[in-house]
């Protein structure tokens, strides 16, 4: 049975691995950071198996009782005026089928001003998408690795145009409880519009990413690395802003060698005292940081950093993620304990 799913992993990863990077394909806000516990940790984390009901958005493989009758409610100020949420609820029916998962993740790029061709004003319009998921995950036979799924319904607006899709994350993990690590791997959003905007069909944001992590034997510390966007290589593009010149005029554009491009497939994350009730998180995802950086000025972006204070049956969760000098992004989540 492993065996089988591994391989059903290698073959969607061969057949779906090409470029599909920011700008490249539609319904983008599929991969926005989904809580302030994985903005903290540099933006993607894969491999979190405990209460955090907003995980299975992600990663459907870490699914689990712990997050039985558990609600999470997250906001995100993001840039531009953009905001955009995410909530989430699981249920265990018994510890025989497990846990069965859903969330929502919506977004609303705000108001803007219309005009035709000519100049002339046409009004004000909006836009805004969202997407319904429902998870569940297994254990494989006796092993120590778990296997989920992710289905997703997809619908967009924006000004007079409409489309609707469905997409499915797979997700594979690896739990050793004896060195208390885990280690994932996700396919996610695998799909395809259902309805166009205007006729045109257009790719789904697909990705493959990696995670790994590890709780410290004797330091109240778990690190997080997860490598993100494995389906493209490269990943980076040279910044025509950073291109120099000499005293003849010549001009060389920015060149990224094979260290760089690796570490722009890279996020690292480190949680201190995960189990407890009070929690500190750092990331830094260098992908953020190296595109988005000034050059020749220190403005410290991509890194980002949050809390989480447990109160009773209430967990209340905040971080602050760098991007540029001009903006940063503020996440607030909080999580119920209904049980």
């Amino acid at each position: 049975m492993l065996r089988k799913i591994i391989s059903i992993f290698c073959i969607v990863s061969s057949t779906l691995s090409f470029g599909q990077v920011g700008g490249e394909t539609t319904y983008q806000f599929l991969n926005l950071i989904s809580s302030p516990r994985q903005a903290a940790l540099g933006g993607k984390v894969f491999t979190n198996v405990d209460y955090d009901v907003t995980q299975g958005l992600f990663n459907p493989a870490t699914i689990n009782v712990e997050m039985d009758n558990q609600l999470a409610v997250n906001y995100t100020s993001y840039l531009g005026g953009i905001s955009y949420g995410t909530a989430s609820y699981a249920y265990t029916i018994d510890r025989r089928t497990q846990t069965f998962h859903a969330g929502i993740t919506y977004i609303n790029y705000g108001s803007f001003d219309g005009y035709d061709e000519d100049g002339n004003s046409t009004g004000t319009f909006t836009g805004n998408e969202a997407a319904l998921s429902f998870g569940y995950a297994t254990q494989i036979g006796y092993s120590d690795f778990y296997f989920g799924g992710n289905l997703k319904l997809i619908t967009s607006k924006l000004e007079q145009y409409n489309s609707i899709g469905a997409a499915a994350d797979l997700g594979l993990i690896y739990i050793n409880e004896y060195l208390d690590f885990n280690a994932a791997l996700i396919v996610r959003n695998l799909g395809t519009q259902i309805t166009t905007y205007a006729g045109l069909n257009e790719r789904l944001p697909f990705e493959v990413a990696f995670g790994m992590s590890q709780r410290l034997e004797n330091v109240p510390i778990r690190w997080h690395v997860t490598l993100e966007n494995l389906q493209e290589w490269p990943i980076s593009r040279p910044n025509p802003a950073r291109t120099t010149s000499d005293l003849s005029g010549n001009q060389t554009s920015e060149k990224v060698g094979f260290l760089g491009q690796v570490i722009r497939h890279t996020i690292l994350g480190a949680e201190i005292f995960p189990e407890g009730g009070f929690n500190i998180r750092l990331g830094y995802n260098f992908r953020r940081g190296e595109e988005l950086r000034i050059v020749d000025q220190r403005n410290f972006s991509g890194l980002s950093a949050g809390i989480s204070i447990k109160m009773n049956k209430m967990r209340f969760s905040y971080t602050h993620a760098k991007y540029t000098s001009a903006a940063n992004s503020n996440f607030f989540g909080l999580q119920i304990d209904l049980q």
